[in-house]
């Protein structure tokens, strides 16, 4: 009998320690992805996971990408953070603020046995999540620039030509109007993100400053402009159209891609990135590039998006398992895959490379429109991009002034006026002053 027990104890042993022996760690991504990228994040975890047995990549939506960053800041003081976070670009100042709380992602790669060689990267993208001596902080994932959409079955019951999108502001405004009062569609013009796409990327587009210090790359310290005279036309140019029925605002993230989607509105201004679920519409969609002001623009844009930060104190088997999961990120036809199904932008030269050679923009019109945006120039002082210690935070104080106008309740100098105020207290407030 006692011979019996040992043989089961060691057996049950021996099971116990084959399975804790090959178990796969598991690592933790937190993110923000909605729709056709929701399923693009699960069918990359999954491939990744199905390609080797040590590491099991575990996606978790937790919300918007406000949300999915505040939910990591509360996960890091309760000490329970996952090992890797998708933040969008905003909130690449916060991240980049906590300097003991992550772990670059170029440190993760060599310790992981990979080289980190930013010339193999798109140079725009990976200088935004890098600091000033070029070490990446962050891996890049979805970058996006903004562009215009336009619904070519209302461009045609417009009397427009559904084969020229409109290029400057004006001629949106004008297209815009003619779409409401032709009765073409409900609602003329829409646009997602009035922060990063109508301020920050119209600085950058327009190559006119939107604060000091290089808006904010140059050093902390930021004194806000985005209230000078070229601004509050724009933006009063808007607010005439709400006020007329032709613009019609949809919310302050992304909210306003269903008024396109649904056909209320024939003309968006939107992430490149919101290509996937526009694509499942079945809508006979166009592509154009930003507008912009003569005389100003076209600049380089400035990506948005979202990279991938790895949360510091964790063990060397998560991080060897981030570095694979990076690398394999990296990998040309993952990269090219990537841009192709969601239209984000590629982060390697050679996936961008192998799209172009595969013929994918000649049968695509458009889809290389983003990246020629981003890489067209090279960066001024005012398009390298923005980044502020709390930006989430002035986004917020420039939205609640934006939806002030919006509703008539203010003019757009008034807007802009106090959101500039609000936004420089807070700004001192964040950096101790």
């Amino acid at each position: 009998m006692k011979r019996l027990y040992a043989s089961i104890f060691a057996t049950a042993a021996a099971a116990l320690m084959s399975s804790t022996a090959y178990a796969a760690t598991e690592i933790q991504w937190w993110h923000a992805m909605t729709g056709a990228n929701n399923e693009v994040v699960d069918n990359l975890a999954k491939e990744f996971n199905e390609g080797q047995k040590d590491y099991k990549i575990v996606p978790v939506f937790k919300g918007t990408y406000p949300e999915t960053l505040n939910a990591g800041i509360a996960a890091f003081r309760a000490k329970q953070p996952p090992a890797i976070i998708q933040v969008f670009d905003a909130g690449s100042g916060v991240m980049m603020g906590a300097e003991g709380a992550i772990k670059p992602a170029a440190d993760v790669l060599k310790a992981g046995g990979y080289e980190f060689d930013k010339s193999k990267y798109l140079a725009g993208i990976v200088a935004y999540y890098s600091k000033p001596d070029g070490t990446m902080l962050s891996f890049p994932y979805n970058s996006s620039s903004p562009i215009l959409y336009y619904n070519k079955d209302t461009f045609q019951r417009a009397g427009l030509d559904p084969a020229n999108p409109p290029k400057t502001w004006p001629e949106v405004f004008e297209a815009a109007r003619k779409i409401k009062s032709s009765g073409a569609s409900a609602c003329g013009f829409t646009s997602t993100w009035l922060t990063w796409i109508q301020t920050e990327n119209f600085a950058a587009w327009n190559n006119v400053s939107y604060g000091s210090n290089e808006n904010g790359l140059g050093g902390t310290d930021v004194k806000l402009a985005f209230n000078a005279p070229f601004f509050v036309e724009h933006f009063q140019a808007i607010a005439d159209l709400a006020k007329e029925g032709v613009f019609r605002y949809g919310g302050r993230t992304s909210e306003a891609k269903q008024l396109f989607m649904s056909g209320e509105c024939g003309i968006l201004t939107e992430s490149s990135g919101g290509l996937g679920d526009i694509v499942k519409t079945g809508m006979n969609y166009g592509i154009g590039q930003l507008p912009y002001y003569e005389g100003h623009g076209p600049q380089n844009t400035i990506p948005g998006g979202a990279s991938l930060w790895v949360f510091g104190g964790k063990s060397d088997a998560e991080y060897k398992g981030v570095a694979e999961f990076f690398n394999f990120l990296s990998q040309t036809n993952i990269q090219a895959r990537l841009h192709q199904v969601s239209g984000y932008m590629p982060v390697t030269i050679a996936a961008y490379e192998e799209t172009k050679k595969s013929g994918f923009y000649d049968k695509n019109p458009g889809r290389e429109t983003p990246l020629l945006q981003m890489m067209g120039k090279p960066p001024t002082e005012n398009s390298k991009g923005v980044r502020l210690v709390n930006l989430p935070q002035v986004r917020d104080i420039m939205n609640e002034e934006f939806e002030s106008m919006l509703a008539g309740k203010q003019d757009a100098k008034a807007a802009l006026d106090k959101a500039v105020e609000r936004g420089n207290a807070a700004i001192q407030q964040a950096i101790g002053k």
